[in-house]
C-alpha cells in the first residue's frame, strides 16, 4: 500500500538497515570506539560487590568492568509517540519512508531507536498517546517484545487516513498533558523517557503540557524531547502565494485563505509557542531537541547517544 513500506518491507528491516549503516558512519567519525553492541561488560562503580569484575580485562585496560549477564538491563526506556491528528500531517506522505510526515517519522525513529536497545540488551516499551493512552506495553529487552511493538507501529501505519469531512469525534486530540502524567505515574522505576511529539496545543493547553513535563522530571525520570515538525511547511509556512483551503486534522475545519496574507503573524505565534516550550524544557533539565521530519535520523540518534554517554 505504502511505497516506503514496500520497499523496506517492515520497519524491522527498515530499522536494522538504519542503525548498521548510522553506526559505521559513527565509528569513523570522533565517537570512534563507541559501540553500541558490546554488552558484555558495563563500567564498575564504586561500593558495589568485586565478585563479578573481569580481571583480565582490568590487565589489559587498566579500567574496571564488571561482567553483565545477559539477563541484566542497564537502562529502561520508554517510546512515548503522540499520534493524534496532526502528526499525520502532510497526509501525502503517510507511511512513506522516503519521504514520511511527522507519524511515520515517529514510528521510524521509535523502530530505529528499538533495535539500538536490543542491541544493547536495554528494556523498553511502547506508549501511544493522543487526548488517552490509547496503548501502553511494559518494558522488555528481547527481541520478540521489539517484533511485538514493531508490529504495533506498523498497524498504525497501515491505517487509512481519515476523511477530512468526518465527524470530528473520530479524530484524535492532541491533549497530550493527561496523557504524560498517567505515564509519569505509571512508570515506577526511574527510567528514560523519550518523547516524540508535535506539541501543536491550542495557547490554553500549552501550560498544561508544560506541567506534564515538569512532571515527568519530578517523577526522577530522564527526558528527551524531541519535537516534531516539518520545519518547511509548519514553521516557515512555505506555500505558493495563491488562495489555498487548510484543513485542521483533528476538528475537521476547512480555512481558505491566501498563505502570504497569514504567514507574519503565523510564523511569530508558532515561534513563540516552540521558544516557551524549549525555555521550560530546559528549566526542568529536559533535553529538548527540535526535529525537522524532511531530514535524517542522525537528529534522533546523536542525541539518544549523548544522553546514554552522559549517565
Amino acid at each position: 500500500m505504502f511505497e516506503g513500506l514496500e520497499k523496506y518491507k517492515s520497519l524491522d528491516f527498515y530499522a536494522r538497515q538504519i542503525v548498521e549503516g548510522f553506526l559505521t558512519g559513527l565509528h569513523r567519525s570522533p565517537f570512534h570506539g563507541f559501540s553500541v553492541e558490546f554488552a558484555e561488560h558495563r563500567q564498575y562503580t564504586v561500593g558495589e560487590s568485586t565478585r563479578n569484575i573481569d580481571w583480565k580485562l582490568y590487565g589489559r585496560t587498566n579500567k574496571l568492568f564488571v561482567k553483565r549477564f545477559e539477563e541484566e538491563t542497564n537502562l529502561r526506556c520508554q517510546l512515548v509517540v503522540d499520534h493524534s491528528g496532526s502528526m499525520l500531517f502532510p497526509t501525502e506522505s503517510h507511511g512513506n519512508m522516503a519521504h514520511p510526515n511527522k507519524l511515520t517519522f515517529a514510528f521510524e525513529a521509535a523502530a530505529v531507536l528499538s533495535e539500538l536497545f536490543v542491541r544493547q540488551r536495554d528494556a523498553f516499551g511502547l506508549t501511544l498517546i493522543s487526548d488517552k493512552i490509547d496503548f501502553q506495553s511494559e518494558c522488555r529487552s528481547s527481541r520478540a517484545h521489539q517484533q511485538y511493538l514493531l508490529g504495533v507501529m506498523e498497524k498504525e501505519l497501515l491505517q487509512p487516513i481519515p476523511d477530512m469531512h468526518q465527524d470530528a469525534i473520530h479524530r484524535r486530540q492532541t491533549l497530550i498533558s493527561d496523557s504524560l502524567h498517567l505515564t509519569a505515574e505509571a512508570l515506577h522505576k526511574r527510567s528514560l523517557v523519550i518523547l516524540l511529539t508535535d506539541a501543536f496545543v491550542s495557547p490554553s493547553d500549552q501550560d498544561p503540557l508544560i506541567d506534564a513535563l515538569r512532571h515527568l522530571r519530578h517523577c526522577k525520570h530522564e527526558v528527551i524531547f524531541f519535537h516534531v515538525l516539518h520545519h518547511g511547511q509548519e514553521l516557515q509556512f512555505d506555500y505558493p502565494n495563491r488562495p489555498t483551503e487548510f484543513i485542521d486534522l483533528e476538528s475537521g475545519k476547512h480555512v481558505k485563505v491566501n498563505p502570504a496574507d497569514v504567514a507574519q503573524q503565523y510564523r511569530e505565534q508558532v515561534a513563540r509557542q516552540s521558544a516557551e516550550i524549549k525555555q521550560h524544557a530546559v528549566k526542568y533539565r529536559i533535553d529538548y531537541q527540535p526535529v525537522d521530519v524532511s531530514k535524517g535520523f542522525d537528529q534522533v540518534l546523536l542525541p539518544y547517544l549523548l544522553k546514554r554517554g552522559s549517565n
